[in-house]
């Protein structure tokens, strides 16, 4: 199939670029995951490519966009190594009026929120099946756990009213592990009122390291829609 005949895959390219465009010459910016943020670190090699951007660095929020930023030509950094990051430029699995997110579908959640938190500038990449009217509509909460308390955990969430399963790997047998050696549940709630207090509540428990959940950090979100089979961007 080529790109002219896919309108999704033309619709991801679409907001990746216009996110790539954000950035600016001579900033550090943080690196998503994902399938859109994909195509938002090949356009900003593009940008490098081309001499359009100059002297800009990535901090990789994984292993998949640390092998991406390489592949094109991006000069990475560390947290160790700034003190502060411009931009940050990542996808969500669900996006409320609020531009509260989760996120985690891809297990770099963690790393994720460490470098989306630190940004001054953090645009959400989304195409519009995202946006829900309350998180916890169509996608569970991943929690990151060390793997000793998975057990202790799971029941502490059930206490809560969640629904944990210990996320599986595919094409691989047993649990997904993540960047930092860790596991995953992912926790069905029937309805989330209260992001913030529920981000809180779940990281309090001995043994999770982080959350899904991101409430007050997202300053702008574009969307893509294929409408009538043409691919559009918009801003919440």
């Amino acid at each position: 199939m080529t790109v002219a005949e896919d309108p999704v895959k033309l619709m991801k390219q679409q907001v990746g670029k216009a996110a790539a465009l954000r950035v600016q010459s001579n900033s550090i910016v943080g690196l998503g995951t994902g399938s859109t943020t994909a195509y938002t670190i090949e356009y900003l090699g593009d940008r490098l490519k081309s001499g359009d951007l100059q002297n800009i660095v990535g901090i990789p929020t994984s292993f998949q966009a640390e092998v991406l930023a390489k592949q094109y030509g991006i000069p990475l950094t560390t947290l160790d190594a700034v003190d502060r990051i411009d931009i940050a430029i990542d996808g969500a699995d669900e996006v409320d009026p609020q531009k509260n997110l989760i996120k985690g579908g891809g297990a770099a959640h963690t790393r994720e929120k460490i470098v989306d938190y630190l940004a001054e500038q953090f645009i959400v990449v989304v195409d519009s099946s995202k946006i829900v009217d309350r998180l916890g509509s169509s996608f569970p909460v991943p929690v990151e756990v060390i793997p000793m308390a998975i057990s202790p955990v799971m029941q502490a969430i059930k206490k809560l009213g969640g629904k944990p399963e210990l996320r599986m790997g595919v094409k691989k047998a047993g649990p997904v592990i993540t960047d930092q050696g860790n596991m995953v549940i992912d926790v069905r709630f029937d309805a989330i009122d209260d992001p913030a207090n529920l981000e809180k509540t779940l990281n309090n428990i001995p043994g999770v390291l982080e959350n899904g959940i991101f409430v007050g950090v997202t300053d702008l979100v574009l969307i893509g829609e294929v409408k009538d089979g043409q691919p559009s961007v918009r801003e919440l």
